[in-house]
Formats: structure tokens, C-alpha cells, sequence
């Protein structure tokens, strides 16, 4: 009786070749994009105690009420938390190293997050995110600094139909007022609330103004508006944001019904969105949140950042006609016999101390069998090796990609001559 099939957990997906080609160059482009700027990747536990996001996010929100996965360590019964988001472990992490202390920080991360939502395109239980963290930074100069960083991406990604949708959360003390107006208008007017707008009304009233429910928009956008309440210190700073980024030549659109799905914002948040995902129109988003250090312990000091949903954003990349080279080897080494098999493992070590990505053929099989996995494998030479090459102390070299007559070379010789047929013909062609 055979073992039952094991599969993946719904909504955490396996990442396979080709598609896992798209991942490495798309993650190799977000370092050197992150470099660029001076930000220094930082690594936190997947796994952070439950008390971080309930009060970094706020016990009243949709993730840490519904989305979560929690649970308690069967060892010692503390309360555990696969990661929902990137910003409040990177935090605590700045906090318990005094990293602040060095001066300000600017950070990036990339890795999985998780979510207990209804799996859909682009949107997954487990999900990946890039995240950007600018800690110690109070001015405006910061907020644009990170929505310049979100153009430049799409642009070197060749990205289409992306636009940024910008607002200001205030103060809390502005967002404490505007919030009793709420209030007092979507009480007198209780019967057009959905069932969510009824529960969010006592608790949570700024997250009315984020549901997508279409019977709801009419009743939101007669709403009182947050810019309404902003006073002369925050409405100074949003509009250097602004100006700014019109400096930089980035267009936006104000969308003052934009507040987020965290609590820990406050000030400049934004989002980038795209018609071409569906529902799953946002790619990007982040704001300010100059609270948070000191809510987690903290001494009190500013922050801002954003992060990337990497699966939504590689559809994008896809859609909007990216193209991604899949990694071949430079060489293939194909061989027969017990001889010829320990010179060409120690001939592949060889090639790859100059740094060549060489595959050495394993599994035995006729030279025509090997030779077909050879060009299968797209590398631009085969290195060949059987009794009679170790008798005569020479490899065969051939190409595989144009047409040109197999060649024998002193295996002595052979590392300057694949260089050489790799390299020189390109330099010698170019010449």
C-alpha cells in the first residue's frame, strides 16, 4: 500500500524553474537597486512573539483579528507569530541592538510573510515582500527620497500603468479629531454601513474609509476628510513631500481616502498602484510612522518605508513585456570511463576557480546520451573526456552553439582555451 501524497499547504506555493529565474533576477536587481540609495540588508526571525504585532499593528485590525497565525510554543507556552509584515520585526530588532544609537538607519529586507487570507491571484498566504526602513529621519526630505526610490524600480523594471496615490495622515492628535467627526457622521447615517462599516464604526472608524465595498464609495466620499484637520506643522511637511517629488518630475494624485491597513502610520502615506491586477491593484505602499519605535520600547525617534508585494509586482513585470535570461553553464563535461571520470571532476574544479559555472555530467550513459543533455543545457562548450583523451592527455572542445568543428587541446591548456573560445572570440569578433 503506497504512502499518501503530500502537497503543499493552500496558498504557500512551490517556486519552480523557470519561474524561480524571474525570482533571482528580480531579487539581484532589488540589491543593487537598495545599494544604490545606502540602504544595508537586515534579516529578522520569520517567527516574533505575538505582543510585537498586536501592538504594532493594532489588536484592531483585520490581521491581527482574522489573518494571523499564531500559536503557542508546546515547550514553554510562549505565544508565537509567523511574521504578517516586515516593518515591526525590523523595528524591534533596531530596538533590542541599539542600532539607533549608531545614527540613522536606512535598511532593506526581502522574504516571506504570512497570512491567513482566501488565496487569489497575486495574493497568497504565504507572500513575499521587499521591504524599505529609513529610521532616525524626521524631515520631508525622507518621504520623497522613498517614493523616488519606487520610480526609479518601475522604471528599470520597464514597468506599465503604475501611478502613486499620496495622502497625510496628520498628527494623532489630528487624527483624534477628524476621527470624532467620523464618528458623528457615520452614526447618522448607521442603516448605509455594511456589516464591516458597522463593526469598524466603534473600534476602528479611519478603516471605513478603506473598504472596497462598491454600495459603500457613495457614502465614503461624502465623508470628512483627514487633509481637512491637518495643522500648520503637518500640512508644511506633506507639501515639501510634494514638492519634492514634482522636483523630481513624479506624478501623483492626492487620495484622501488613503489610510492604510496598519495602525503605525501617521503623516505621508502612499501607495502604488496599477489597473492591469485586478482587485490586487496595489504594488506597493508605506508611509511614515514616527510612533512606532517608541510604542515597542523604543526612545522615541522617527521612521518611514515602504514594501514591495514581490508576487503581485512580478506579474506586472511580466504583463508589462520584462524579459528575464534563464542561467546556463558556461560548460558542460561530458565523460566516459573510471579515468576519465576523476580528471574531469578535477578539470571542472579548475574551471570554476576562474569563475565559470561549469556541469559535470553524472549518471553515466553513452557519450550521445550525455552530449544530448549537453546542448539541453544550453552552455556554450562541452568539454569531452574518454580513455583515449587521459591516454593522450588532451580534452575535446566542443561548441554548442554555433557551428564550428570539435577541437583537441592539451589538458594542461584547456582552462586558457575555453577563456579564450568564451572571451577572446567576443573581444577578436568586436574588434
Amino acid at each position: 500500500m503506497s504512502a499518501t501524497k503530500l502537497q503543499a499547504v493552500r496558498g504557500m506555493n512551490d517556486i519552480l524553474p523557470p519561474e524561480s529565474d524571474w525570482w533571482e533576477e528580480f531579487e539581484e536587481r532589488v540589491r543593487t537597486w537598495a545599494r544604490a540609495y545606502g540602504y544595508r540588508p537586515i534579516r529578522t526571525p520569520i517567527v516574533e512573539p505575538t505582543a510585537l504585532f498586536k501592538r504594532a499593528i493594532g489588536e484592531v485590525t483585520d490581521i491581527v483579528e482574522k489573518e494571523m497565525y499564531s500559536f503557542e510554543d508546546v515547550l514553554n507556552g510562549e505565544h508565537l507569530t509567523l511574521r504578517p509584515e516586515g516593518t515591526a520585526g525590523c523595528v524591534r530588532a533596531v530596538i533590542e541592538h541599539n542600532l539607533l544609537f549608531q545614527g540613522p538607519q536606512r535598511l532593506y529586507y526581502l522574504g516571506p510573510m504570512f497570512r491567513h487570507e482566501r488565496p487569489q491571484k497575486g495574493r497568497y498566504r504565504q507572500f513575499h515582500q521587499v521591504g524599505i526602513e529609513a529610521l532616525g529621519f524626521a524631515g520631508p526630505d525622507i518621504d520623497a527620497e522613498l517614493i523616488l526610490m519606487g520610480a526609479r524600480l518601475w522604471d528599470e523594471l520597464g514597468l506599465q500603468d503604475v501611478r502613486l496615490e499620496i495622502n497625510s495622515l496628520g498628527s494623532s492628535e489630528e487624527r483624534t479629531a477628524h476621527r470624532r467627526a467620523l464618528v458623528e457622521y457615520f452614526r447618522a447615517r448607521y442603516d448605509e454601513l455594511d456589516e464591516d462599516g458597522k463593526r469598524r464604526l466603534e473600534r476602528n472608524p479611519l478603516r471605513i474609509l478603506d473598504s472596497k465595498n462598491p454600495a459603500m464609495q457613495e457614502l465614503i466620499e461624502g465623508a470628512p476628510r483627514l487633509l481637512d484637520f491637518l495643522g500648520e506643522e503637518s500640512r508644511v511637511h506633506f507639501e515639501r513631500v510634494l514638492a519634492l517629488i514634482e522636483a523630481a518630475g513624479v506624478p501623483y494624485r492626492i487620495n484622501p481616502r488613503l489610510v492604510r491597513g496598519l495602525d503605525y502610520y501617521n503623516r505621508t502615506v502612499f501607495e502604488w498602484v496599477t489597473p492591469r491586477l485586478g482587485a490586487q491593484a496595489t504594488i506597493c505602499a508605506g508611509g511614515r510612522y514616527d510612533g512606532l519605535i517608541e510604542q515597542l520600547g523604543g526612545r522615541p525617534a522617527p521612521a518611514a518605508g515602504f514594501a514591495i508585494g514581490v508576487e503581485r509586482l512580478l506579474l506586472l513585470w511580466q504583463m508589462s513585456g520584462g524579459n528575464v535570461t534563464p542561467k546556463v553553464p558556461d560548460v558542460y563535461v561530458v565523460h566516459q570511463g573510471e579515468r576519465a571520470e576523476a580528471v574531469a571532476f578535477q578539470l571542472a574544479e579548475r574551471l570554476r576557480d576562474l569563475g565559470l559555472d561549469v556541469v559535470l555530467h553524472c549518471g553515466g550513459g553513452s557519450f550521445k546520451s550525455q552530449m544530448k543533455k549537453a546542448d539541453a543545457s544550453g552552455a556554450a562548450l562541452a568539454l569531452i573526456l574518454g580513455e583515449d583523451e587521459v591516454d593522450s592527455g588532451t580534452v575535446g572542445l566542443k561548441p554548442l552553439r554555433q557551428e564550428a568543428p570539435q577541437q583537441r587541446v592539451a589538458i594542461e591548456a584547456c582552462e586558457d582555451a575555453v577563456m579564450q573560445w568564451l572571451y577572446g572570440q567576443e573581444e577578436g569578433d568586436g574588434a
